[in-house]
């Protein structure tokens, strides 16, 4: 028998790149790969890579140089490049680091299985366009293989919103859904396989228009209540999502659908009504205070979470002022802040920009707030009793890690509980970054 070809994959940035990686690394095994966790054993390594970051590029050929090193022990080696920095940089990814043989971008990767045969035959294969064909379709069957009890699900790809920072547009493309029975079929494939519960991604999820069964054209709180039918799928989360479409059918779902779990990420980016017109976020302070409101009058226990970029460009101290303002008055559970870099090619990299060492000190002004209230929430928990779905065993014996409906990290002693059990937890104590509970 031959034996397998070894893939490693490096997987950048958001969980819709996770969720890429893993269909690459399936598209792939039907070419008789089996991934490794060591690059040094691989015979095709692939950098799904991720534009968000400062000097993302710059870091991806770092990266490679490293990678290329590895040609010398291995001279069948083939190293692929993957991803928005694929999508942004293209062929000149090939021109400045010779030893890359394959670059592909997001919207490609169903077509990876061509490629490799073609570098594999000695060439060097580039494919970054946007095309017609459904790659979700190219990749519909999955392997049923067991795997772990939580899962990404990509319903929706791209964003029409076009902020001034944002490269989403120019590398992911316009937005597109994937029809619900597609999205269906997949889930129950991953329930098949052991998940309970799923997380729906979207560069811009909450505007989810895929097709629906009876061809009309569905939404994503529908699409939730036809996940609630399916046996076996216990939770249900999704994530990124734009103020502008909470609409009223998805905020009442988050206070009717019992597997919809009372966590919602939500970002603003500032709390100032001038920088917020600056970005293009197209909604006001105002206007995302109020869905705040109509979510907790819907949902009274939900926990918050938030994106904030620090330091855009014409960003003054009241500016940022308000921004602190906007966190201490939401109080999110969780929340992701950022000094704002350029992006080429956005029209935000073309202003003036904040002082970097200004921008530097309003970040830890804002973290330090964002800290002191996940402190206060994680504080809050205590003697609560939360249903935890275990993931995995803890560092102690006996002990078992897992998420709370909340998305928070609660580790504790179990007996007879496996991974992918849920379970009523009391929490007794909170610690920086997770919470300590006793099965009850």
């Amino acid at each position: 028998m031959t034996a397998p070809k070894k893939l490693f994959i490096k997987t950048y940035g958001c969980q819709m790149n996770v969720y890429d990686s893993e269909r690459m690394a399936e598209a792939l095994g039907g070419q008789g790969y089996v991934e490794t966790n060591t690059p040094a054993d691989a015979d095709m390594i692939l950098m799904n890579t991720c534009h968000i970051r400062e000097k993302a590029a710059e870091k991806v050929y770092s990266e490679l140089g490293r990678f290329k090193a590895l040609k010398v022990d291995n001279p069948n080696l083939k190293i692929g490049v993957a991803g928005c920095v694929a999508q942004a940089e293209g062929a000149e990814i090939m021109r400045r680091q010779p030893a890359v043989d394959l670059v592909v971008g997001p919207q490609s990767y169903h077509r990876l299985p061509e490629m490799e045969a073609k570098v594999r035959g000695g060439g060097t294969a580039l494919d970054t366009d946007f095309p017609e064909e459904d790659k979700f379709e190219k990749l519909k069957s999955r392997p049923k293989a067991a795997r772990g009890p939580t899962a990404f699900l990509t319903v929706q790809e791209g964003c029409d919103k076009f902020c001034a920072f944002c490269v989403v547009p120019y590398t992911r493309g316009a937005e597109v859904s994937r029809p619900v029975s597609r999205i269906l079929d997949e889930a129950r494939n991953l329930v098949e396989r052991g998940v309970r519960e799923i997380t729906l991604l979207g560069q811009n999820v909450n505007a989810y228009h895929g097709l629906g069964a009876n061809g009309d054209e569905s939404t994503l709180a529908k699409l939730i209540w036809d996940l609630d039918k399916v046996d076996g799928l216990e939770r249900i989360r999704f994530t990124t999502s734009h103020p502008n479409d909470m609409t009223d059918e998805l905020i009442e779902a988050h206070g009717t659908c019992s597997k919809l779990m009372p966590y919602l990420h939500l970002p603003v980016q500032s709390g100032s009504d001038r920088i917020l017109k600056r970005m293009n976020r197209s909604h006001t302070v105002e206007s995302y205070l109020k869905v705040i409101e109509r979510i907790r009058e819907a949902r009274p226990d939900i926990l918050m979470s938030g994106d904030f970029i620090v330091g855009f460009p014409e960003e003054t101290e009241a500016d940022f002022q308000a921004t602190l303002d906007l966190v201490k008055e939401v109080k999110y559970g969780y929340a992701y802040s950022f000094k704002y870099s350029t992006r080429p090619g956005t029209p935000a990299a073309e202003r003036a920009q904040v002082d970097a060492a200004e921008a530097d000190e309003r970040l830890q002004r804002l973290q330090a707030q964002i800290t002191s209230d996940q402190r206060e929430i994680q504080e809050s928990m205590v003697g609560r009793t939360v249903s935890v779905l275990f993931e995995k065993a803890g560092r102690e014996p006996g002990q078992m890690i897992g998420k709370s409906e909340y998305l928070h990290a609660v580790h504790a002693d179990v007996t007879g509980i496996a991974k992918g059990d849920i379970a009523q937890v009391r929490i007794v104590e909170a610690k920086t970054n997770s919470l300590r509970g006793e099965v009850v």
